[in-house]
């Protein structure tokens, strides 16, 4: 009976992972982080507080506990239809709880790099 349910556990698992492949099957994307828009990054402003900034940007993902001034905003997307992945960062840079500078793939003004 043991070995029925063994064999019988094996074969519905190959048979699932078989399907993975299966044409018509549908993958969904996989959206993880902050979404971040130029149109955010156009509202940001030197000498902006922290809680100005986290207004327009949002919670940031990441706190640097080494370096208290720095926030780290960080998108990654993983397609289902082809398996790729499309990654975006931007940190943020505050002295005295005010911003002064940025670093990233966007850029203020509508560049992004």
């Amino acid at each position: 009976m043991q070995k029925l349910l063994i064999a019988t556990t094996f074969t519905v698992a190959l048979t699932l992972a078989g399907c993975s492949g299966f044409p018509g099957v549908y993958k969904i994307d996989i959206p993880q982080g902050n979404v971040v828009t130029q149109e955010m990054v156009d509202q940001l402003r030197p000498g902006m507080s922290q809680s100005q900034v986290r207004f327009i940007m949002g919670s940031p993902l990441i706190t640097d506990t080494f370096h208290e001034g720095r926030w780290d905003y960080l998108y990654t997307k993983k397609s289902g239809d082809d398996g790729s992945y499309n990654k975006e960062r931007i940190s943020l840079y505050f002295t005295d709880g005010k911003l002064n500078g940025l670093n990233g793939d966007f850029r203020p003004g509508g560049k992004r790099s």
